[in-house]
């Protein structure tokens, strides 16, 4: 039972966080995209007025592929790149590093564009 008051606490200290470092979160995503554009993908700020500020990143052709990034507290006072849908479940990449972060994130959408291609 303590180990889930535990968790459950951790839990609820890191969505404070997040919603706290609102101007952390922005910066991360606003180096993401840097790092984004010059690959060729396309993206969309959704910072306002959503509670977790999101990067929409697209690629357009005959099928539209997208992502959605948030940048979230993790433990250890860290923060990290996750798939916004699926939230905390969603990691994708620490943050700090945005040009390798773009990097996977980019072979993440190219293997949704080219299923059949190792990347």
């Amino acid at each position: 039972m303590g180990e889930m008051l535990n968790i459950r606490l951790e839990r609820s200290v890191l969505d404070w966080r997040t919603r706290l470092g609102r101007s952390t979160s922005i910066r991360y995503l606003d180096d993401l995209s840097a790092s984004l554009k010059p690959e060729g993908w396309r993206f969309v700020k959704l910072y306002w007025p959503t509670p977790i500020p999101i990067l929409r990143i697209y690629a357009r052709g005959p099928a539209e592929i997208a992502l959605m990034v948030s940048a979230l507290a993790v433990p250890h006072g860290l923060w990290g790149y996750h798939e916004a849908p699926l939230g905390r479940s969603g990691y994708l990449h620490p943050c700090g590093d945005a040009d390798a972060a773009a990097h996977a994130i980019g072979r993440l959408l190219k293997s949704s564009m080219y299923p059949s291609t190792a990347w």
